[in-house]
This record gives C-alpha cells, sequence and structure tokens, in this order.
C-alpha cells in the first residue's frame, strides 16, 4: 500500500515562506510598519534603528491604536482590516490589504507590541518570537501603537548571513524613508539610527518635503508639472535639464499616494529630455498620479510596488504632453540652434550712408557680395604637457624616459598576451601620416613607424595586424591611471595635498553614515576629512592627483558606490572603488583634442598594462574592425 507524502505545512513554516517575499531585510520591514501607521491614521511616526535594522527596528507612532483582541489577531495570516471580500481589491484606499506583514514579520523576528486605542484607559503588550505568541498582558501605555522588531532574521541563519554591511542595508532603509516621506507630506516623520538623529521632517508640502530631505538647493531645480484629464491628474516636479545627474538620479513616481516602479512611465520622462541633455545623464523627476482605483491592480507582488494600468498607452501620451509642456512653458526645452561656424558674414547695407557723408558708391558694388575666404581659425586647444595627460605622477626625467619611444612600444606590444597580439601596429605605413612621402621610390628605406589619428576627438585610431585599431581615449586613460594609483596606493597610499582653505560639504545621510564608516580607508587613498555635525563635513586634503575644484564630486561618487546595493566588502575593494573614482575624474574626457604626442603617450603606457583591453568596470577599451568590415563598402561595387 503506498504511503501518503504530501503533508500540510505547520503555520510557523508557512509564515517563514511568506516572509521570504515580503520581508527581504530591514527596509521591508520599515516599509511595512509605517504604511500601516499611515493606514491607522498617524500624523506623526518615529523610526529608531540600532545596527541599521538588524538589531533593532522600532516605530512609533500616534494612530488609532488597537484593542488587546485585535492586536492578537494582527499576527495571523491574511488577518486585516483594510478589506473584507475580492471586490474590495480595486476600490483600495490604504496602503495595506494583503494581512501578510505582520505574520511574516513575527515569523523571523522577535516582536514586542504595546499599543492603546485612543479612548481606552490601558493598552495591551503582546510579545511574539518566531510565530510563537511568548505573552499578552496589559499595559500602562499612549495611545497609538509602539512596534519593536528585534533581531531580524534570527531562526534563519542563512537569511541573516546574506545581509549587506551596515552602511549599505542603512542605505537601503534611508531609501525607503525616503520614499515614505515623499508619498506622505503631511505626516511628520523622524528617523534615529544609533542614538544620532538623521532626519526630522515636519508637516510640509511636497516641494519643500523634497528640499528637507535632499538639500535646499534641489528646491530651485524644480519646475511644476501639472494636468487634469478624465484619466489621469498629474502633480509633482521635474529637473532642469542643466541639473541632469550622471548617477544618482531622483526619480521617483507615485499613484494614488503609493510608491511604485514603472519602466514605461520612467521612459516617458526621460524621453522628454533627449537631445537636451547628454545620453549618459539622467534627470530628476518627481511624479504622482491619481487615478480611478478602478483602473489599476496593485496586487501583483506582496511588496506592491509593481502596479498595472488599465489605460497605460493613454496615460504615456498624456505624461508625455505634460512634461513638454512644462518643460516649453519654463524655457527648459531646446531652443533652435543655428551653426554660425562656417557662415558668412553679410555687411549691413545701408543706401543712406553714402548720402549723408557725400561719399559715392562704387560703379557695380553690390552690399551682399561673398567675402574673399579666410583661413579657418586656429581651435582654441590646450598646449601639451606632461603634466595633464599625468594627472598630477611625478614626471622627472621626462626627455630620458621616452627617448626611445619606438623600441619601447615594440617591448610592451611584444609583452602583451597572445590573445591580445593582434593589437600590434603593422609594420605597413600609418593610415594617415602627413610627414610620410608616399612617392618616395627608396626600397632600401625602413618601415614607417605607425602613427596615430583621432576620430571625433574621443578615439584614437591606427592599424593593427588583423584590421583597424579604435581606442576610447578617455577609457584608456582610466585604465592607465587606475593601475597606477593601485601601484601607488597598496605601497604606501596616494599623497594627500593640503589645501588652504578647507572645503565644506554638504552630504545626504546615507553618504555621511557610509562615509564615517569607510573613513580610514579613505584617508589611505590621499582624502582627509573632517566630520562638521550632522551631515556636514569638510576636506582639508584631497588626493594630489585629482583636477582642481573635483574633490568633492569624486568623494560623492565613492560614498554612493560604497552604499550601493551590490556593496564594497573589504578593504581591497573600496581601495579599487576609490581608485578607480578618482581616475574617472582625472582622465581626459572624450571630446578633448590630444596632439600626435599625448595620443603616443597613451597608447605606449595602455599597450605596456597587464589587462589593457577593458577598463576596471567592465567597458571595452580597444576595439579591432577586422579588414573583411572596414572594406566591405567598398567591394560592395566590386564587379
Amino acid at each position: 500500500m503506498t504511503e501518503d507524502v504530501i503533508r500540510l505545512l505547520p503555520d510557523s513554516v508557512a509564515n517563514q515562506i511568506a516572509a521570504g517575499e515580503v520581508i527581504q531585510r530591514p527596509a521591508s520591514v520599515i516599509k511595512e510598519l509605517v504604511e500601516n501607521a499611515v493606514d491607522a491614521g498617524a500624523t506623526v511616526i518615529d523610526i529608531i534603528l540600532r545596527d541599521a535594522g538588524r538589531t533593532l527596528i522600532q516605530v512609533v507612532d500616534n494612530g488609532s491604536g488597537m484593542s488587546d483582541t485585535d492586536a492578537r489577531m494582527a499576527f495571523e495570516r491574511h488577518a486585516t482590516s483594510k478589506i473584507t471580500e475580492a471586490a474590495d481589491l480595486f476600490t483600495l484606499h490604504t496602503m495595506g490589504f494583503r494581512g501578510e506583514a505582520l505574520a511574516s514579520i513575527a515569523a523571523v523576528a522577535q516582536v514586542d507590541l504595546r499599543t492603546m486605542k485612543r479612548d481606552a484607559t490601558v493598552g495591551t503588550r503582546i510579545v511574539i518570537s518566531g510565530s510563537k505568541v511568548e505573552s499578552q498582558e496589559p499595559e500602562a501605555c499612549v495611545p497609538g501603537t509602539n512596534m519593536m522588531v528585534k533581531n531580524l532574521f534570527f531562526n534563519i541563519p542563512a537569511r541573516r548571513k546574506f545581509l549587506k554591511k551596515d552602511t549599505v542595508e542603512l542605505s537601503q532603509v534611508l531609501r525607503e524613508f525616503e520614499r515614505l516621506a515623499l508619498v506622505n507630506p503631511d505626516v511628520e516623520l523622524s528617523i534615529t539610527h544609533n542614538d544620532t538623529l538623521l532626519h526630522k521632517l515636519m508637516k510640509a508640502p511636497l516641494k519643500r518635503r523634497i528640499a528637507d530631505l535632499f538639500g535646499k538647493s534641489l528646491e530651485s531645480q524644480l519646475i511644476p508639472v501639472a494636468t487634469d484629464t478624465s484619466i489621469v491628474r498629474l502633480s509633482g516636479f521635474i529637473g532642469l535639464p542643466a541639473h541632469a545627474r550622471k548617477r544618482s538620479a531622483l526619480q521617483y513616481l507615485f499613484v494614488n499616494g503609493r510608491n511604485m516602479r514603472h519602466p514605461v512611465f520612467h521612459k516617458a520622462i526621460t524621453n522628454c529630455y533627449e537631445g537636451i541633455i547628454a545620453p549618459d545623464m539622467q534627470p530628476n523627476y518627481f511624479v504622482s498620479f491619481d487615478v480611478d482605483p478602478d483602473t489599476i491592480d496593485v496586487n501583483i507582488h506582496p511588496t506592491k510596488n509593481e502596479i498595472k494600468f488599465e489605460n497605460e498607452s493613454a496615460i504615456y501620451q498624456i505624461l508625455v504632453a505634460a512634461v513638454k509642456e512644462s518643460m516649453g512653458r519654463f524655457n527648459a526645452s531646446a531652443g533652435i540652434d543655428f551653426d554660425l561656424a562656417d557662415a558668412p558674414e553679410i555687411p549691413v547695407f545701408n543706401p543712406d550712408a553714402g548720402a549723408t557723408h557725400g561719399v559715392e558708391l562704387a560703379t557695380g558694388y553690390n552690399p551682399f557680395a561673398m567675402p574673399a575666404p579666410s583661413a579657418p581659425p586656429t581651435p582654441s586647444v590646450r598646449p601639451y604637457t606632461p603634466q595633464r595627460i599625468s594627472s598630477g605622477i611625478n614626471v622627472q626625467n621626462w626627455e630620458a624616459l621616452y627617448a626611445d619611444f619606438t623600441s619601447r612600444r615594440d617591448e610592451a606590444v611584444g609583452s602583451v598576451p597572445t590573445e591580445a597580439e593582434a593589437l600590434r601596429p603593422d609594420t605597413q605605413p600609418a593610415l594617415i601620416e602627413s610627414t610620410l612621402d608616399l612617392t618616395s621610390t627608396d626600397t632600401g628605406a625602413e618601415p614607417a613607424t605607425p602613427g596615430y589619428i583621432q576620430l571625433d576627438n574621443r578615439y584614437i585610431l591606427s592599424t593593427a595586424r588583423s584590421g583597424l585599431m579604435v581606442v576610447d581615449q578617455h577609457r584608456a586613460h582610466i585604465r592607465i591611471l587606475f593601475d597606477r594609483f593601485m601601484a601607488t596606493g597598496s605601497a604606501e597610499g596616494l599623497h594627500c595635498q593640503s589645501v588652504m582653505f578647507a572645503e565644506a560639504i554638504e552630504l545626504t545621510p546615507v553618504q555621511s553614515a557610509t562615509l564615517k564608516a569607510i573613513e580610514p580607508t579613505l584617508r589611505t587613498m590621499g582624502f582627509d576629512p573632517t566630520y562638521l555635525g550632522g551631515t556636514s563635513w569638510s576636506l582639508n586634503g584631497v588626493p594630489a592627483v585629482l583636477p582642481d575644484g573635483r574633490a568633492a564630486e569624486t568623494l560623492r561618487d565613492i560614498l554612493d558606490d560604497a552604499a550601493s546595493d551590490t556593496g564594497i566588502d573589504g578593504a581591497e575593494t573600496l581601495r579599487r572603488a576609490t581608485a578607480l573614482a578618482i581616475a574617472r575624474s582625472s582622465a581626459i574626457a572624450g571630446g578633448t583634442r590630444l596632439s600626435s604626442a599625448e595620443m603616443e603617450r597613451i597608447m605606449t603606457d595602455l599597450l605596456m598594462l597587464p589587462e589593457p583591453d577593458y577598463t576596471p568596470d567592465g567597458l571595452p577599451v580597444i576595439v579591432i574592425l577586422p579588414v573583411a568590415d572596414v572594406t566591405r563598402p567598398f567591394r560592395m561595387f566590386d564587379r
């Protein structure tokens, strides 16, 4: 007789499985608890953290509170006060409705809840550990709810082990806090980490709330966007093109008071900036959608961040029109740009001038005649200096070091691994070399040394055995400087250049907390920061290799990388990230015109590296176009 193998899982196990979708990290706990407090009518919410939420997450609100029976029932799966039937899913006016959050939290943490209704004289306290109710008893407390979540994932060691460093988890918590604060500007919010107050936000309009979160300078960088149709009512702010960001752009979408991720609407907004900002830049935006609840579905994922819209295509068009109208109204769109570089100079004809001054015009005078062509103006190019290319590296004995450039290049190319042998320049004449006499018949002469030409002020071209070698000059210089900084930094650290006047910088709470954690390693890379209190710091010294005025921007990039979700674990990894950020800031930019000497310097330094083909973050530096690809347009017309 066959034994039955299917069994019903215990509630504690089922809750842990459900928690895997709802509770992923401390930020998930804060999201669920704050949304519950908002649904309870709270106007003041305080968040207290220990060890980025790993040890303690405490959320205190002044909402309606719960009775002792409701407090017990709230931790049961699918227990909720938000809906009573399936039809209610399409008329939602609350953040929560699934009845899974508290049950999931209690399944993976130790919970201590104190709550009291506003019209009651005594509250209740309930203690739960791993879904097991340990006690419930009356408690004297203030109206509202005080929820403490301790030792997250204490009973699931594998999940706890995969939590990131405190700096990374705190950055995720603060990003979630920012989203909650933006969608609830009429609620007072505060967050404290390890007894340090990170944010204290008072009730304010959306624009003021944005400034309180991200800095008062942002307030002047935003323009309003608004429209009202029968399908959707749009409101919010978009950033001026001049203040677009390469990284860490502030991009938030809300629908009916709920945060959401929506790639289609994101694309609608960013498309409006095409041709106005650089392709690698991203605009800031804070846009809210108010739609009929019947036309959206929020029950896609337990986190409720993915939303489906019934009228997505129509809303897309309305959003594009609203953003473009706002940009045009505030002169943020691109104007007509007439190219006057090669335009002829047309003289102004004044027929009365001759009569007035008694001057007789010459016979056949044509005031609109084209002037004689003149030599084109010499482009404004900074003279080549070794210091500009080396970005501050010691270049003593320059002439001796590069006296025999040809032999060094041959030796460098010969040391490149076999896989990169195709990079070796051919011995045939260069593609374009103004000093090469193509009519010479002296067959006994040595083959010409390959030269380099620049394409679009961004790429260096040369011949290779297998075709045409194209090198991205910006990425090549990043690769060169990164290897140089790592070799120097790993030995004695990059040299710190003291500044005469310390530069005060204002960081975000995430950046400030990250800087405190990685300050010792940053000092080995040439930074000398001093904490001024709050989120303010000063830079008393910067890496000597950094260009003037780039220290604060480079430091922010390093902190954003360290606080990213991928994280930076270990001093060596942080040193690499810091060296890469400094190299990016110090490298010559794409669009910079280079002299022949500068191109030769970059190419010889690049081909001496053990890994010249890619930047440290994996972007291609060298591309070889096969001969067949180069000659294909010509062969199309062969008979």
